[in-house]
């Protein structure tokens, strides 16, 4: 009786030890909930997305750490502009000099078509072949490396970042992988920079036409 007790008992200090909250919780909490905002965002699930988002900003901004702060701003600046938004990423400009990150600072002269030779190494892997075919003016390169690209959201900057050279083949992938996730955001964005590239009239009929059954239900709220 005392073995099986004592048994037990081991059993549940061991479960309590697994359970323990990590004192850092806070940055799976920033993480998970950008990672749901990302999703919303493209989904056009705007006012799930806007509470994804203020719970990240407000989970990042327990630390004095600005480190995970910095990463959602940017984060969000790459996600308008992968969308055909214009952002400056002030809110990032306004902290950068507080974190002397080589690879923030890598990633937001990236998004901002801004990127120096010597910054392309601090870029993620995904992104870093990318950079240079596009710094170097190598469009034919640029546009295999997006297809060969698996992450959504990474596709659709790089392809945002070359919209003006991409290939059709290019640009139908985009439309594809968007459809495939329900990024509706995306999706109606490169069905209209489709349009404008393609010369069918039949063709263009046809997308303006995807494009109104889309967008119809949000114009009728």
């Amino acid at each position: 009786m005392k073995k099986m007790l004592l048994y037990s008992l081991s059993i549940f200090i061991f479960i309590g030890c697994s359970f323990k909250t990590p004192p850092d919780e806070w940055k799976f909490k920033a993480v998970n909930a950008f990672e749901s905002y990302t999703k919303n965002f493209l989904s056009s699930n705007d006012m799930s997305a806007k509470n994804d988002l203020t719970r990240a900003v407000e989970n990042a901004k327990v630390s004095a750490d600005l480190t995970s702060l910095a990463r959602i701003y940017l984060g969000k600046c790459a996600l308008n502009i992968s969308i055909g938004i214009k952002d400056e990423c002030k809110k990032y400009q306004n902290i950068q000099d507080l974190l002397n990150n080589k690879n923030l600072d890598a990633y937001y002269s990236f998004i901002k078509s801004d990127i120096k030779e010597e910054q392309i190494s601090f870029l993620p892997k995904t992104y870093q072949d990318f950079a240079q075919y596009i710094k170097n003016s190598k469009f034919n390169k640029a546009n295999n490396e997006i297809m060969q690209m698996n992450k959504p959201s990474s596709i659709l900057l790089s392809a945002s970042l070359m919209k003006n050279n991409l290939y059709n083949k290019t640009r139908d992938k985009i439309i594809k992988t968007a459809s495939f996730y329900g990024y509706k955001k995306a999706v109606i964005f490169w069905l209209n920079e489709k349009r404008k590239k393609i010369n069918d009239m039949n063709e263009k009929k046809k997308i303006s036409k995807i494009i109104f059954i889309l967008t119809k239900e949000e114009e009728d709220k």
